[in-house]
């Protein structure tokens, strides 16, 4: 006897997502559709939380239960079809959560120490304004490229940074310039940062409006299951020797991450759209579904 009225919505459709890819493997992968291809891929490297994910030679990504990570490789090919420039060597994967609507992408900037001492007299509306303008100008980019300007709207969370642990959090409303779409749609980048000797890791969730409060808990834990190795901390650093970078921690709110948000937000836009559908399905086999729904029938 059918038992499919009975599950709830989110796992019928990770059910008949799974139905689709199974069917749809003896299908010819020449004229498979590469975005289809890279979803496979996913699935087949995903990485189940509990795990421990070295990322590179820098850090350990303790990955909590009920996440999922996905490799930089196959994570790229997916980034990319879907529009995105991911640079080599400096991305570091994609991590999905079954409650997430939306991703988290992982990239490391080994732009040298950076110097945190400026986070005591930060003035909130002054950074706004600062990304506002950051964003402007990268809008001309932007345009020759032919990707949709944007524009900043106000604040999700203002910055915050805790020189204890360095680490910072942000995160702003977006929307495409002239675009009539309701708030609960607006884009949002929720940023996280570690901070290393060397550089820093870069964790954004990417999501809409509606959904980024219930993903903000989802990411915190994230960046705290992020550590770096032993002397790659920001407390191993070396004025003697060790590289400085040429800005501050509020470049990572001002001209630095105003390169970054518009296509982080255009990708997440055009994910969200599709993501109940397919996405899940990724998603639900790392987070321990695949022993609900491969389980002994007798």
């Amino acid at each position: 006897m059918s038992t499919a009225h009975h599950l709830p919505r989110r796992l019928f459709l990770f059910l008949s997502f799974l139905f689709m890819l199974s069917t749809s493997a003896f299908a010819d992968t020449a004229t498979q559709d590469p975005l289809d291809q890279a979803y496979a891929n996913m699935k087949r490297v995903a990485v189940a939380g509990p795990s421990a994910v070295k990322l590179g030679n820098k850090a350990m990504l303790n990955l909590p239960d009920e996440y999922v990570y996905i490799p930089p490789k196959e994570a790229a090919v997916f980034m990319r079809e879907l529009g995105n420039y991911v640079e080599e060597g400096y991305f570091y994967g994609l991590v999905f959560h079954k409650e997430m609507d939306g991703f988290i992408s992982i990239d490391y900037d080994d732009t040298g120490y950076i110097k945190d001492d400026d986070a005591k007299d930060w003035d909130a509306d002054e950074l706004l304004d600062n990304l506002r303008e950051g964003t402007k100008e990268g809008n001309k980019d932007r345009i020759k490229k032919d990707i949709a300007p944007i524009e900043v709207l106000g604040w999700i969370e203002k910055p915050n940074y805790d020189p204890a642990t360095h680490r910072l959090l942000w995160s702003v409303a977006l929307q495409d310039i002239g675009s009539k779409a309701p708030a609960s749609e607006q884009g949002v980048n929720y940023n996280t940062y570690l901070l290393g000797r060397r550089g820093y890791f870069e964790l954004n969730l990417v999501t809409d409006r509606a959904n980024v409060e219930k993903g903000k808990p989802l990411a915190k834990t994230l960046l705290n299951a992020v550590s770096f190795n032993a002397g790659e901390r920001y407390s191993d650093y070396d004025a003697k020797s060790d590289k400085v970078a040429e800005y501050g921690l509020a470049a990572l709110i001002g001209g630095i991450a105003a390169k970054k948000i518009g296509l982080l937000a255009m990708i997440g836009i055009a994910l969200l759209k599709f993501w109940k559908l397919t996405a899940i399905g990724v998603i639900a086999v790392g987070a321990g579904l695949k022993k609900f729904v491969f389980r002994d029938k007798s």
